[in-house]
């Protein structure tokens, strides 16, 4: 295998590892500066040069991505996959993970443990918001901050809400996010390769900070986690897109709840503390899967005119409940079943010999006219009870009366 390793840090600790795993097993691998390319895009051939010479080829690529230079850095990933180049990780993924709210509202469709959050920009949406995520104290993030780089904890409602209008005024996006106390300034972090966790650290913040970052001083120890701990790791990571990503989660008394995940994690301190070869585990995954590099459906279904990809839900009392997949009569109407979502289990390619049940819901490829009247109809939550917080009317006036 050919292996491109796509770093502005060619000398730090994660980028040196890489390239000596690949080594070690017998691969070419080379560190390319990501902001030495240039994209050519022309009809029909997306080409890549690098040092203002046409790229040669590789099988493979790494990327790591800084945050600074997302645009640029996704640009070069993508370019990559129009070449059908394996990588790593997508270059869609890894605009998601850089944007938390982006992140947390991919999350939010699936039934995964993660922290209630808000996201506001309206002055008289702020209290409602906190009383929301259930009051001070909260967490506040800038949506781009890194390495708990702006990630603030506020005591009190005032406190929280002078420093929201503050980062406001300075033209900063911010998260309201609810302080999950019993996580105690800790939190852990899940490597994961593929579809299993590789390796897995307890991060615990020290003397009055609160954050358990590394960089903000934080201190390590290896830690073995539970099923439920790597299961939502891994479909965090799979969610995400990614197949190769630290997953930061807290330690609640509801279970994991995410916090982040990262599509270029570290190496040093994982490997440090559990003294295991993360590297390795990476480059043979990629070395395993380089002959299936990413694929974009959409592009592909373009060219299918009238068929599509949609989900099928089986309820109670359907005609189709107790019957096999082969029975059902669902490829007569050329409709092909790809998984089979059933509770938190999750079966791809499933026989034609499986009884269908109530609450399972169908990936399907087919004739979108035919699938019609399998896709469930939208239905409409119940609105929260309405929250009414204290306001001094002295600093905030009553906002207009506005009929939504």
């Amino acid at each position: 295998m050919k292996l491109a390793i796509l770093s502005c840090s060619s000398k730090c600790y994660s980028t040196n590892r890489f390239r000596e795993a690949a080594l070690q097993r017998g691969h070419e691998a080379k560190v390319l500066n990501t902001l030495k390319f240039a994209i050519d895009v022309a009809q029909g051939d997306p080409d890549l040069y690098y040092r203002s010479k046409q790229l040669s080829h590789y099988d493979a690529v790494l990327p790591r991505i800084g945050a600074s230079i997302t645009y640029f850095g996704t640009a070069v990933v993508r370019q990559f996959e129009q070449m059908d180049v394996f990588c790593a990780n997508s270059s869609n993924s890894i605009s998601n993970s850089r944007d938390k709210l982006r992140s947390l509202q991919i999350l939010s469709k699936h039934q995964i443990g993660i922290p209630e959050t808000t996201f506001v920009r309206d002055r008289f949406d702020v209290l409602p918001a906190i009383e929301r995520v259930g009051g001070a104290p909260i967490i506040i993030k800038l949506l781009e901050g890194t390495q708990g780089v702006g990630v603030i904890l506020a005591d009190t409602t005032k406190v929280a809400e002078a420093i929201i209008e503050t980062l406001q005024c300075a033209r900063q996006n911010v998260l309201v996010q609810k302080f999950v106390r019993e996580s105690k300034g800790r939190d852990i972090r899940a490597f994961v390769v593929g579809d299993r966790v590789v390796g897995a650290m307890r991060r615990v913040a020290q003397g009055g900070e609160f954050r358990s970052n590394l960089h903000r001083g934080g201190r390590t120890e290896p830690v073995t986690l539970d099923e439920q701990y790597m299961e939502t790791a891994v479909k965090a990571a799979q969610i995400m897109g990614m197949r190769v990503a630290g997953v930061d989660m807290l330690e609640s008394k509801d279970g994991p709840q995410i916090m982040e995940v990262n599509s270029s994690p570290g190496l040093e301190g994982i490997e440090r503390t559990t003294g295991l070869d993360i590297a390795g585990a990476v480059v043979d995954y990629m070395a395993a899967q380089v002959d299936f590099p990413e694929l974009d459906v959409r592009q592909r279904l373009t060219v299918s005119r009238g068929y599509g990809v949609a989900e099928v839900y089986i309820p109670e009392g359907s005609e189709y409940i107790g019957r096999t997949i082969l029975d059902s009569g669902l490829r007569e109407r050329d409709i092909n079943v790809l998984t089979l979502y059933r509770g938190s289990t999750v079966i791809p390619n499933p026989k034609t010999s499986r009884e269908l049940e109530p609450g399972d819901r169908l990936l399907c490829f087919g004739k979108l006219e035919a699938m019609r009247d399998l896709v469930p109809p939208k239905i409409r939550k119940a609105r929260r009870p309405k929250v009414v917080p204290l306001v001094d009317s002295e600093f905030h006036p009553k906002p207009p009366d506005e009929s939504l």
